[in-house]
């Protein structure tokens, strides 16, 4: 199983300018941008979604994801993105999130196939 915290060294992490420049699969950490909007329309394609991230380096990318948009994904705290930098847009393989939980924090992670995973860390 593929386990991911967002507890551990951030040097494991990339921003979006050491993506673009490093190519191939990077994990990127951010936040939802929501200054800017989100695009997802079940009915003309469900499996397009794609909205703005700002990274830890406060620098904003478009992320395009090919699957369904993830349940809650308004109300996660933290976003980490496992795909690879083409151009300027980030194209995600695979996203987690992480929602803020009253009892105890939980990195849910969304796969393309839709099916949804919960970890504590």
């Amino acid at each position: 199983g593929f386990l991911l915290t967002l507890n551990a060294d951030t040097n494991t992490y990339s921003d979006f300018n050491q993506a673009k420049s490093r190519g191939g699969e990077q994990h990127v950490v951010g936040v939802w941008d929501k200054s800017e909007d989100l695009y997802y329309d079940a009915l003309k394609d469900p499996n397009h979604f794609s909205f703005y991230m700002l990274d830890q380096s406060n620098v904003q990318s478009k992320v395009v994801y090919k699957g369904t948009k993830p349940q809650d994904f308004e109300k996660s705290e933290k976003l980490v993105l496992v795909g690879e930098m083409r151009d300027d847009v980030f194209y995600a393989s695979k996203i987690l999130m992480k929602c803020p939980s009253k009892y105890n924090d939980q990195l849910v992670e969304v796969n393309l196939d839709g099916t949804v995973n919960q970890n504590n860390y």
